[in-house]
């Protein structure tokens, strides 16, 4: 894959209406995709490459566009998309009970404060980690790729059949899983294909659950094949041990399932929490000494580099003018100490005010510079999709409740609710920072690769943070007044989103704060995570291929087997694609296509998730769609398991061919 940037600099047609128009369209639909998604698979997913696709195609139709204007369309769309991962910490508030909504200005506020800080604090860094570095920004390369193939009037005329097979595998992952998720509303296919039963003399109970989803396989295909095996490791863990463990011991009566799931949610999604906690902090730790040598030296090389080269800039090389930077940092913050202030007089904290006002600005302005640096640093060594946000955001509320404790409850001996909330509220702005800084310095290493002014992508990040902040409160409100989350009281634990992210981070919060969590079962999670980093050490020493990571063997601890099993079997589906495109003409651009395919089917069904979450809101009926009964339920399963199958196959066929017939490929 050719990393090179181009070498002209002279002024093309970039920063358009029309390109900020169709990122923000692409915008409102991948950032609500990624808020459902998050929510229910614990799992966010890159939108650059499929926003780049479509944007390609869309301004074919203009014949003054240009490769730049894509990357400005695939920029907008990528900033939102990656702020939607604040579903990490903001349904917290929910899962403790000091929210029953998502307050819109509110949350709002968060968003977009802490976005744009983001933005901002990114901008310095970016001839540091960018330019100067040698870091191998992986997703950005790969979209630079993409931009490259089809990318207005800089691509050849080849490109434009493998723009649009690129297209055709977005719009048929799309439209497939969006029909099928549809036809599983109405009943007449079955959602889930599982069983439960009970064992032995002292009551012990496990079981099985598939969903019957294109996007959780979809996912599966794009986490690979180790990380789907590390997952079902997880599942193995929990439904093979210590689901039937702690079920015998507690010999409780009733059907299997409500004995299985109670247990699950009760002690084993702790033993999850527990490990994805060691394992996200052992990754961020993994990463200190390459985060302080890069900045180090690559600073030095900028230093070096400025101090020779005068005055005079390339437009590749004009950033946002650092007074203007400092400008809108400043203006930033004081709205985020008036959210500090007014959620301190919510929380009953107003005899603090002024220390939590002052004390969390300070807090936003240093952890946010930290995280952006930190978080940069990561994307670029192993991509966004991959760096461990839930580390950093396991630290930073750790951090928070503990500064609590220091300045308000060693005063008070408060331990209440509203310190965990606030503890949550400071968390939330730090996280929206590292959100968009785990993003940033990914598009505009594609920028530089693409000979994009940087100025004008981080006007383009900005507007795209401000579009995904406006959508993720409603999607947010929508989402929960439908299914709610996991673990609240109330709420149906079948149809409840996983949100395993935001539950593990509250329970953190409120064990530092109130002491109330039972940290034994957290600690047999570390212990277990302990062993599965010496395990993952010896097999990287061992072999080139074979990985367990941690993280993703605690999720599949932490998240509910419906989830966990479905992405097991798209990484093998997605694996074993990819080993037949190696076989055949042109792998490289098949198996493009089978990342994009993916990427639809994410889209489709979790857009058609929102739909249906206002069709339940609206209408008042848990199911508003269904066409048949509960006496359909066992045809139900047999006729959507077969369509499910039959489907998959019939989809990765087409797009394999698809890949053979291109004259070039896509990356």
């Amino acid at each position: 894959m050719n990393a090179q940037p181009l070498s002209g600099a002279t002024p093309r047609t970039e920063l358009t209406v029309r390109g900020l128009i169709i990122g923000i369209v692409i915008t409102l639909v991948f950032t609500a995709a990624n808020v459902f998604f998050g929510l229910k698979a614990g799992l966010t997913f890159a939108t650059s490459i499929p926003a780049a696709v479509i944007s390609m195609a869309i301004l074919r139709a203009f014949k003054n566009s240009t490769m730049q204007e894509n990357n400005i369309v695939q920029t907008v769309a990528s900033s939102a998309g990656t702020l939607s991962a604040i579903i990490f910490v903001l349904p917290g508030l929910v899962m403790i009970g000091w929210w029953n909504g998502f307050p819109f200005w509110i949350t709002f506020g968060i968003c977009a404060t802490g976005g744009i800080l983001g933005v901002m604090y990114t901008i310095p860094l970016r001839r540091a980690l960018v330019t100067d570095s040698d870091l191998p920004y992986p997703e950005g390369v790969a979209c630079a790729e993409v931009l490259k193939v089809g990318g207005g009037d800089d691509a050849a005329a080849t490109s434009e059949e493998s723009s649009r097979a690129g297209l055709l595998a977005v719009a048929a992952g799309t439209v497939v899983s969006a029909v099928f998720a549809v036809v599983v509303a109405t009943r007449v296919f079955a959602g889930n294909v599982a069983q439960y039963f009970r064992f032995g003399d002292r009551g012990g109970a496990t079981g099985y659950d598939f969903a019957l989803s294109f996007a959780l396989l979809a996912v599966g295909h794009l986490v690979g094949l180790w990380v789907g095996l590390a997952m079902l490791l997880g599942a193995v863990i929990a439904w093979g041990w210590a689901v039937p463990h702690y079920t015998m011991l507690a010999a409780t009566a009733g059907a299997a399932a409500d004995v299985a799931q109670a247990a699950w949610s009760a002690k084993v999604r702790f033993i999850g929490a527990g490990t994805i906690g060691v394992a996200a902090i052992y990754t961020l730790a993994k990463l200190v000494k390459p985060v302080i040598s890069g900045l180090t030296s690559a600073m030095a090389s900028s230093r070096a580099r400025k101090a020779g080269q005068g005055s005079t800039l390339p437009r590749t090389e004009h950033d946002m003018p650092i007074g203007l930077v400092g400008l809108i940092s400043v203006a930033c913050l004081l709205p985020i100490a008036w959210l500090l202030g007014d959620f301190s007089l919510a929380t009953g904290l107003g005899e603090h005010l002024w220390l939590l006002v002052i004390g969390g600005l300070v807090f936003v302005v240093v952890m946010g510079f930290l995280v952006s640096a930190v978080c940069g640093y990561m994307a670029g060594l192993i991509g966004s999709s991959n760096s461990p946000l839930s580390g950093v955001g396991i630290l930073v509320v750790i951090i928070a409740a503990l500064l609590l404790m220091l300045g308000v409850q060693a005063q008070t001996g408060d331990a209440g609710k509203g310190m965990v909330a606030f503890a949550l509220f400071a968390t939330s702005v730090v996280f929206a920072v590292a959100t968009i800084a785990n993003n940033n310095l990914q598009d505009l290493k594609t920028g530089q690769l693409v000979d994009a002014t940087p100025w004008k992508q981080q006007v383009a990040l900005v507007v795209g943070v401000l579009v995904g902040a406006a959508v993720i409160p409603p999607v947010l409100d929508l989402l929960n007044e439908a299914y709610g989350f996991a673990g609240m009281p109330g709420v149906d634990p079948t149809r409840a989103l996983a949100a395993p992210q935001a539950g593990l981070i509250s329970a953190l919060a409120q064990g530092v704060i109130q002491g109330n969590i039972d940290w034994s079962l957290i600690g047999l999670g570390a212990a277990i995570g302990v062993a599965l980093i010496v395990l993952d050490e010896m097999l990287g020493r061992m072999t080139r291929t074979a990985r367990l990571p941690p993280l993703a063997v605690g999720l599949g601890i932490y998240l509910p087997s419906s989830t966990t099993l479905m992405i097991v079997v798209g990484a093998i589906v997605g694996w074993y694609f990819d080993k037949r495109a190696d076989r055949g003409a042109n792998p490289e651009g098949t198996k493009q296509l089978g990342v994009l395919l993916a990427s639809g089917m994410i889209v489709g069904e979790s857009i058609i998730g929102v739909v249906i979450a206002a069709i339940v809101v609206f209408s008042g009926k848990s199911t508003p769609l269904a066409l048949v009964g509960d006496d359909f339920g066992a045809a139900a399963i047999w006729i959507g398991g077969i369509a499910f199958v039959l489907v998959n196959a019939a989809l990765y066929r087409w797009v394999a061919r698809l890949g053979r017939n291109q004259s070039s490929g896509m990356a």
